[in-house]
């Protein structure tokens, strides 16, 4: 929602603002087309060529997300901290019996409760191929814990980088509405003898490719790449939190302690009450 709204305040407030103080659309209108093409092919191809197919679709679905926001909410923590409270007090009581669950999650019948959580390869595989490496008895619990931290690093950076993608292209743009521009020169130059009024309509049409460029740069694709930025950064947060509960657990801390540990490195406007939480436990053990 506020992307849309960030939109439509810059389009009415910058073309407002040229209009109310005398700027005729015409001008611009005409030569949006052809600077258009002209900056967009280049973006475009320069984005195709500087990266690969994954990070293409990375940075194709990060668009989709300014829209809607971040996958996970504050009822997915709960959940998560929910799941992860059985997982733990089953490994406790019957690590042989937990292997059915992490081998096959999808078929599991306590990742079933929880079917945001199951569909998301990333979390089931931490939770899955940390939990497994638990019941392999690391002789360094460290070791455990330095793997999954290395695995939500890689993660990270994983997911940044349609963010990446974007901010470069953001930052080729001012220079290819001068690519634009200095064309539209040229095209001007070679029509020297035409009369003052149009030389200064071709002029103005050539500026438009330096004011798309940095309009573009400045006021949409650069606050896209900030936005999904933050997005993968906060949604990350959900996989952090899932490592820190198991972090607590190879420590050997009570399961309630790990859960409440967990709780607390939520961010703080998705993190559930410590109540919530309990109650939430409770119920499931009601439903047992």
């Amino acid at each position: 929602m506020n992307a849309i709204l960030g939109l439509v305040v810059t389009l009415v407030l910058v073309f407002g603002g040229y209009l109310l103080s005398g700027g005729k659309m015409h001008i611009i209108t005409h030569a949006l087309p052809f600077e258009g093409m002209m900056i967009g092919g280049a973006a475009l191809g320069s984005f195709l060529a500087a990266n690969d197919m994954n990070t293409i679709k990375h940075a194709l679905g990060d668009m989709g997300s300014v829209f809607s926001g971040a996958k996970w909410k504050k009822t997915d923590y709960q959940d998560l901290l929910c799941l992860m409270h059985e997982l733990l007090n089953l490994l406790k009581q019957n690590p042989v019996e937990v292997e059915s669950h992490i081998e096959a999650p999808e078929e599991s019948s306590i990742f079933s409760k929880y079917p945001k959580i199951v569909k998301d390869h990333y979390a089931t595989e931490i939770i899955c191929d940390t939990i497994r490496s638990m019941i392999m008895n690391f002789d360094n619990v460290h070791q455990v814990e330095e793997l999954m931290e290395d695995q939500l690093d890689a993660l990270l950076e994983d997911k940044l980088h349609g963010s990446h993608a974007l901010q470069n292209m953001a930052d080729a743009l001012p220079a290819l509405g001068i690519v634009a521009a200095v064309l539209g020169v040229i095209k001007t130059m070679a029509a020297i003898d035409k009369p003052p009024e149009i030389l200064g309509g071709m002029i103005g049409g050539a500026l438009v490719g330096t004011f798309m460029g940095v309009f573009l740069a400045y006021g949409i694709v650069g606050p896209f790449a900030k936005k999904v930025k933050d997005i993968r950064t906060e949604e990350h947060f959900f996989y952090a939190t899932i490592g820190e509960i198991l972090i607590s657990n190879l420590h050997h801390n009570p399961v309630n302690i790990c859960v409440e540990v967990a709780r607390r490195h939520a961010p703080s406007r998705l993190r559930p009450t410590f109540d919530e939480v309990e109650q939430a436990i409770r119920e499931l053990k009601r439903a047992a």
